[in-house]
């Protein structure tokens, strides 16, 4: 089989492909999901939205008590609605962010208690108690008690307190919650001289932890966890204790955070070692460390993540050529003898790879196999990630030693792949298109007036992820530049993905000019920081050869990091393989032909689901169509459609994930196919100027505003509100979709969390209650986004009015309707 993927730019191949070899005869035991989880990684109920949390699957959190003064949002009990909502499995609550300085004001136990008590009657009162886990102490080697310190008599005397206290604090919490879960001691670095006295001062004192927690933060964990990890479990033989459930509840480095290739080498020893794991909160509350673009927007993090949330079954050893090394090949893999699947998550390493899968059940896959591989790239922690791409769709024989051999050639470092096998059957597979790009490093091209910065390595781990770890900044002179040299095969229209960082604090510009003609504009959104890498999108036409493409400095301060040029086939399009979809119920696989999507077909009868994670690269409609074998219906923003086989659909979808469920009577389907661009031909807009203000809400000039103005002061009073006159031709579900802006923020004087904050409104539709909607700040007051909110009119004039009686509400720059099922 040649599963041929596009060249890895300037990275070297190896002379020899790596080899990663997975044994599906050698169970590690059911698929935990436990690596897949967030300190701070939600800021409020909404921050992510449902669409984006709820296909991860995500097994455990850790935020803040409530009213904690540590952070202006992530209180636990706030955001655990959403949490639980979307299956979220428990929360570790961070008791001593109660406090507002980092790090934590030492004030003494006495000071200390009165707290604790508050957490505990809060949580125990809580409906879903039972799913919070109680964590008194944060990183007591560094904090209030210094067990790192070097001199043992001095060790011993600091750890006598914190033993003290320990046992002081578990029992007070006990008192309250007899029940309750609790987690610790909870170490910045793993401390085997502490664990050891830890675990025999609890065991003998009856305070044992249910929970083991510390942290893994360094970019050399990627080497030593596995040790810790046998270290850990010797020290439980030693002591006598019956294996506790860990939670490395802080991993990963800012260089890793975003990135497909980095965490799979994260995931891969976490999930191997069935602990449960939180990537660390470097930066801002919301985003699932920084997985999640905006609200509800897929990044390549996020890609891996819903992968990773697709494994089923029962996880298989995988030895990859370099163990427990840190930037090496590494993955993770699973066998669900049920569904006859097996899939392989990869990356970490630039070059050439073979995937060897030994052990391949002739019982369950039969004498041949599909082999489908696909990338999740990086875009960026703020960048924007379409569906993965699939690389290639490939029946291979299974050798008769029962393995299957997968080349991949050309892997992207900061990519991670995913390969699926399933039974071959008959037909052929429908080839994948993969369009002809390449990728061009800022720091490569021609500079003018600008500096080449490093960022993100294994030395400075705790700098932003680049590519190559290097970008170009400090373009602030009027003649600063960067140009291009880029070779294209043929004439045509070029998709141009510029990652960049903006600093300015608003949005700013850039003059793309193609072998010097005629400059065109490039507005850039803000990003959190000059190094908080986001993807802006354009479209640029080029004759087959050699161009120079320039950027050159426009009203404000841009960095570059690298263009991606990509042939422009058509309109973007993507099919959703039915059988890797998440189901309810008990639908049956069925792989007797491996024809269009290669992976077969999903067998939905009543009371069977479907649910597909569809991207849209913007708000509006798209063409969707079911390849069934007979009607299905479909489920979107809470309308349901029937769709005929093969017959296209013009749905409307939200900008990043939209969530559709399928159902059927009796149906087989291969995939859900989506194509479009996100027309906005039928949709309706307002403007703020055509409402109606009161109370103070006011329109307000700017030029960074559709038509010039939006609707400011909106809120902080019952009377002050925005009520937009609507006029649609027909009743039914429509989407919603609100342009704000807002940048609140309450800085609580950390040197490295960005504390934004969200605003809320009231949308009220005719005589209908409010819904209160969250927007997330947008980094700017003059960069708008949208929120997209189902909402039910009747045929005619509506009235949709805005509000909020007890704080501010976010800026309105316009509106727009659009019904549901187009």
């Amino acid at each position: 089989m040649a599963a041929t993927l596009p060249a890895a730019g300037n990275a070297a191949a190896a002379a020899d492909p790596q080899r990663l070899t997975v044994d599906l005869n050698a169970s590690e035991g059911p698929v935990m999901l436990g690596a897949n989880g967030s300190l701070y990684g939600l800021s409020d109920d909404g921050v992510p939205s449902d669409a984006a949390m709820e296909p991860l699957k995500i097994t455990s959190i850790s935020q803040k008590p409530e009213g904690g003064a540590q952070h202006p949002n992530g209180d636990a009990l706030t955001v655990s609605k959403s949490f639980f909502r979307n299956g979220g499995g428990e929360i570790n609550v961070m008791m001593q962010d109660i406090y507002a300085k980092w790090p934590y004001e030492d004030l003494g136990i006495d000071d200390y208690l009165p707290k604790v008590d508050k957490i505990a009657k809060e949580v125990s009162a809580d409906p879903n108690s039972d799913r919070f886990v109680y964590i008194p102490f944060n990183e007591p080697d560094q904090i209030w008690y210094k067990l790192d310190v070097a001199d043992q008599a001095q060790y011993e005397k600091n750890r006598d307190r914190f033993f003290k206290d320990w046992k002081t604090v578990y029992h007070r919490i006990r008192a309250i919650d007899p029940d309750a879960r609790i987690a610790g001691p909870n170490e910045a670095a793993y401390h085997t001289r502490l664990l050891k006295d830890f675990l025999a001062f609890a065991k003998r004192e009856n305070v044992l932890p249910q929970v083991m927690t510390w942290h893994e933060l360094g970019s050399g964990s990627l080497r030593d966890f596995q040790a810790h990890y046998d270290d850990y479990r010797e020290l439980e033989r030693e002591a006598g204790i019956a294996p506790l459930k860990i939670n490395i509840d802080e991993y990963a480095n800012r260089r890793d955070l975003s990135v497909p290739g980095q965490l799979v080498q994260w995931i891969s020893m976490f999930e191997r070692n069935k602990v449960y794991a939180n990537m660390a909160y470097w930066d801002a509350a919301g985003n699932l460390s920084g997985q999640v673009v905006r609200s509800n927007i897929p990044n390549g993090g996020w890609w891996l993540f819903r992968w990773y949330a697709g494994m089923t079954g029962d996880t298989v050893k995988v030895t990859p050529p370099q163990p427990n090394t840190i930037d090496t090949l590494q993955g993770l893999a699973s066998l669900d003898t049920s569904r006859r699947q097996a899939q392989v998550l990869l990356g970490g390493s630039a070059g050439d790879s073979d995937v060897v899968v030994r052990g391949v059940p002739r019982s369950v896959f039969g004498r041949t196999v599909t082999a489908t591989v696909a990338e999740a790239a990086w875009s960026g922690y703020e960048g924007q990630h379409a569906a993965p791409q699939v690389l290639a769709r490939t029946k291979v024989k299974v050798a008769d030693d029962g393995s299957v051999t997968v080349p991949l050639r050309g892997l992207h470092k900061m990519s991670a792949y995913r390969v699926v096998l399933t039974p071959g059957g008959s037909g052929t597979p429908s080839a994948a298109s993969v369009p002809w790009s390449a990728s061009y490093e800022a720091e490569d091209a021609a500079i003018t007036d600008g500096k080449v910065y490093t960022q993100g390595t294994v030395q400075n781990a705790n700098g932003y992820a680049a590519s190559g770890t290097k970008d170009v900044g400090s373009l602030n002179q009027p003649g600063s530049k960067v140009a291009f040299s880029v070779t294209v095969p043929k004439d045509g229209t070029y998709d141009l993905a510029i990652l960049y960082g903006n600093q300015s604090g608003g949005p700013a510009t850039q003059k793309l000019s193609v072998d010097g003609g005629d400059p065109v504009t490039v507005t850039y959104p803000s990003t959190e920081n000059w190094t908080y890498r986001a993807k802006k999108d354009v479209r640029v036409q080029l004759k087959a050869g050699t161009h120079q493409l320039t950027l050159s400095k426009g009203d404000a301060e841009v960095t570059l990091d690298r263009i991606d040029l990509t042939s422009r086939t058509g309109a973007p399009a993507a099919s959703y393989e039915a059988t890797l979809a998440d189901i309810s119920g008990k639908p049956s696989y069925d792989y007797t032909s491996s024809a269009g999507v290669g992976t077969g077909s999903l067998v939905l009868r009543s009371g069977d689901k479907a649910v597909f994670d569809v991207y849209a690269p913007r708000d509006g409609y798209y063409t969707v169509v079911p390849r069934a074998s007979a009607a299905v219906k479909l489920s979107l923003h809470g309308e349901t459609v029937t769709a005929a086989p093969g017959r296209p659909l013009r749905l409307y979808l939200v900008a990043g994930n939209n969530r559709i469920a399928m159902t059927s009577g009796h149906s087989a389907v291969r995939s859900l196919d989506v194509s479009g661009d996100g027309s906005t031909a039928g949709t309706l807009s307002y403007e703020g100027a055509s409402a109606t203000l009161a109370g103070g809400a006011k329109l307000v000039d700017s030029p960074h505003a559709s038509a010039g103005s939006y609707i400011g002061w909106l809120g902080n009073s019952p009377s002050s509100t925005a009520e937009f006159p609507v006029e649609v031709p027909r009743s039914g579900r429509y989407l919603l979709v609100v342009h704000y802006a807002h940048n609140d923020r309450r800085d609580n004087g950390h040197a490295y969390n960005t504390d934004i904050m969200s605003r809320t409104a009231d949308i009220t539709v005719g005589s209908a209650d409010p819904v209160r909607v969250t927007f997330k700040n947008t980094w700017s007051w003059d960069d708008y986004w949208t929120v997209g909110v189902p909402v039910d009119l009747a045929k005619g004039t509506n009235k949709v009015t805005f509000g909020n009686a007890s704080a501010w509400a976010p800026n309105i720059d316009r509106i727009e309707l659009g019904r549901v099922v187009g």
